[in-house]
Order: structure tokens, then sequence, then C-alpha cells
């Protein structure tokens, strides 16, 4: 072991050595670590969705990262509705050195708007790193990853004579009911914030089919969206808890930040989402000790599933800062905290999960289904026809006929489709 350690000691002074006659333009290429601090210089911002955050965490952060590397100011900004102002953003040129990558752009543009991130120097192998790559190079770096279930308050549960977690969907149905009973809303669905119906759009389907490929595989479809597809499948889910008043009384009027609180009070009982929210509802007042976390069942089979997702990619815009923007995306990923924080699976694989909800999870022993790379064709043919998923989502649950919703957007797609695969 010591001849290993000896054999390393040996190889980082060489590589210090070959790095110190590097040439100026090398210099500028490599990142944090691999370089003297004074290479590491000058302003940057960081485009966040984490509007929670400001004025809080990211002073502690902008204070460390500082510290590291004094020459550097470091910004945050954060904005609502991330992905389509940061498209906009993007369009117009006027983006910051790092973000947040939003799913509508397609990887073949990466290489036009953002630097490629291989010779960051991490200290270990990272998860998803092929996700956001062209061309064999990586443009994206997952800030951490995360699975989908049922956030729960354990006495709600309680109050509501809920003695077990469900697992099935009848067994699912029954408890919110009982939680209906005792006055207490089963699930914060936020239907009118459109984002956390992602879960509906992508995690549930996923479950559903078994397969997280369902997105690419609407490139291969002149109707994508039939009524036993995966995507009506899970909607109808919703359908059924919005028809029992199983969410929230009014659902085009919920608000996301207070949520957060109803659920830590227990005055609202579940969420379905990932992992990243239990530290938030903890925020908010609830003790550790009183949020759960399950699988959520989506048939009546018994056997649980689960996605296993990336959270947003840091990328660094190729005509910002890129050497400081760089060493802050390394710092972010191996330094801040911020995956703790979080509550997220962290993105170097040798890191494990300080999440202890996430253990009640596996104990309920999940097959775990990993994200894989999105499809360029079917980006690009959403794109053109100009869905908005999410919005789609709600309109399909308060529909009188969701058929005549999915025959709409069968339309939208095949025209789109006819129109992007014919110019290729």
């Amino acid at each position: 072991m010591k001849r290993k350690v000896s054999l390393l000691l040996s190889a980082m002074l060489l590589l210090t050595v070959v790095l110190a006659a590097c040439s100026s333009k090398e210099k500028e290429e490599t990142t944090g670590t691999t370089s003297a601090n004074g290479d590491i210089k000058g302003k940057i911002v960081f485009l966040t969705n984490r509007t929670d955050m400001i004025g809080k965490q990211y002073n502690d952060y902008k204070k460390r990262f500082e510290e590291k590397y004094p020459d550097v100011d470091l910004e945050f900004e954060a904005i609502t509705d991330y992905e389509k102002n940061l498209k906009v953003r993007i369009a117009s040129g006027s983006y910051p050195d790092v973000v947040l990558l939003a799913g509508g752009i397609p990887n073949s543009d990466f290489p036009k708007y953002f630097a490629p991130l291989d010779d960051i120097h991490f200290s270990d192998d990272l998860y998803f790193k092929d996700l956001k790559a062209f061309e064999g190079k990586m443009y994206g770096v997952s800030s951490g990853s995360s699975t989908v279930g049922i956030v729960y308050n354990k006495k709600a549960f309680a109050a509501a004579g809920i003695t077990e977690v469900p697992k099935t969907l009848d067994e699912f149905y029954a408890a919110s009911q009982k939680l209906k009973d005792k006055g207490i809303v089963p699930l914060a669905s936020n239907f009118k914030d459109k984002w956390p119906l992602d879960a509906w759009l992508y995690d549930v389907p996923t479950i559903i089919g078994n397969d997280s490929t369902h997105q690419n595989k609407r490139a291969d479809s002149d109707a994508p969206y039939g009524m036993d597809s995966v995507y009506a499948q899970s909607w109808n889910i919703l359908r059924e808890m919005n028809k029992q008043g199983f969410l929230e009384k009014d659902i085009n009027s919920t608000n996301w930040e207070q949520s957060k609180k109803d659920v830590a009070q227990g005055k609202f009982a579940m969420y379905l989402l990932g992992n990243w929210v239990i530290n938030q509802v903890i925020e908010n007042g609830a003790a550790a000790n009183d949020v759960g976390f399950f699988p959520f069942p989506t048939d009546n089979s018994g056997e649980l599933k689960a996605p296993l997702n990336p959270d947003f990619f840091y990328g660094v815009n190729k005509n910002g800062n890129v050497p400081a923007a760089k060493a802050f995306v390394q710092w972010m990923i191996e330094e801040s905290g911020f995956d703790d924080f979080a509550g997220f699976i962290p993105t170097l694989k040798s890191k494990k999960p300080q999440l202890a909800q996430l253990s009640e999870f596996n104990s309920y022993n999940p097959k775990f289904i990993e994200a894989g790379p999105s499809n360029d064709t079917a980006t690009e043919i959403n794109n053109k026809a100009q869905i908005d998923q999410e919005a789609f989502v709600q309109e399909y649950v308060l529909a009188d006929d969701p058929a005549k919703v999915l025959d709409k957007y069968n339309k939208m797609w095949a025209s789109a489709k006819k129109s992007v695969t014919g110019s290729k």
C-alpha cells in the first residue's frame, strides 16, 4: 500500500513539473486544482433556480469559494421559470458564466454555447457523465442525483390511522381517502406551478413502462400520446386523485413555497417528488424523523420501481470566464456540500449520500431504472411543435374529454415530426 502511495505521489510531482512548463495558453485551459490560483481570477456569475438560497447558503458559498480563489468575484443570480428564461437568454447571447443546462437544448447544440468540461480533474468517476455529451466531449456535470417517490409526513399518516406505507395503487388510494377523511390534504401536487408535474411527465411513465427512454421513443411515432400510452396511464392516476379530492382544494391556485410549510406541518401529507425536497421540508419546520420516503406504487402488482435521475447539469459559457467557471463547477461538486444540503445522491460515485430517508426508501427494495441520454430528434420535434409538456399534463387532467387533448397534441407532434425528419 505504501509503495502505491509513493508511486502516486511521484506521479503527482511529475504532473506538477509538467504543468509548470506549460505555455500560457495551456494554463488558461486548466482548472482550479490543476493550475495556480493566479490563473483563476475575475468575475463569474452563476445562474441558479434556487431562489430560496439567495442571501442564505449562497452567501456562505461565496465566502468559502473566494477564500480558496481570492482573485475571483463570485455572484449568484436566481430566476424562476428557469428553463424557459434560460432558453431566451441563450438565444440572445446574454447568459452568464455558469448555468444549469435546460432540458430543451439538443446535445448537438452544446458546442455552440458551452465549453467542454473533460479537463476538470475530479477526484473520482461521475454519475451521468455521458448524458450531456456530444461527439465524445462532456458539456454538463450533474449537480447531483435523485430518485422519485412519495415524501410523506409520518405524523399525518399516524393521525389518519395509516400504519404501513402503501405498496399497491389501490392501497395508495385507500390511504389518501383516510387522510382526506381526517381533514388532511393527501397530496401536494403544486399543479399551478407546472414544473412539479414533471414527475407525472417523466418519472411515473418510466415506472409504468419500466423504461426511461419513453421520451426518446416519441421520435419513432406519429402519435406517441395514445390512450394506452405510458403518458395517459400516468396522467389518469393524477386525474383520479383530483376527481376524488385527494389534491389541493383549488389546484389552480397552488403555491410551491407554502406547500413546503404545509407538508412540514402535516396539513398536507405527501409529495410525489425527488428526495431533494426532503431537506426543504425539514428546513420548513418538520423534524427529520417525521419525514419519510417510499417508492410510488403505480399499479397493483406489488413490484416497486423507481427512476434514478440526474438533477440539473452545470454548464459553462464558452464565451465567459471559462477557467474560473470550471473551478467553480469542480468546487460545487467536491467541496460546497450542496449535494448533502439538497438531499442528493452525490455525483461523485465514491461519496455516500447522507440522507437518512434514502435508507428507508431502499428498504422497500425497489428496482431502479437509470436515466439515459436524450434523443436530439425527439427534442427537435418537441421544440418545433412548441409543446409545453407540463401545460399538456394540466390540460389533460382538467379536460372533460381527455382523448380530445391527446388527439390535439398528436396532430401537433405529427406535423412537427414531418417537418423535422423531412429536412434531414
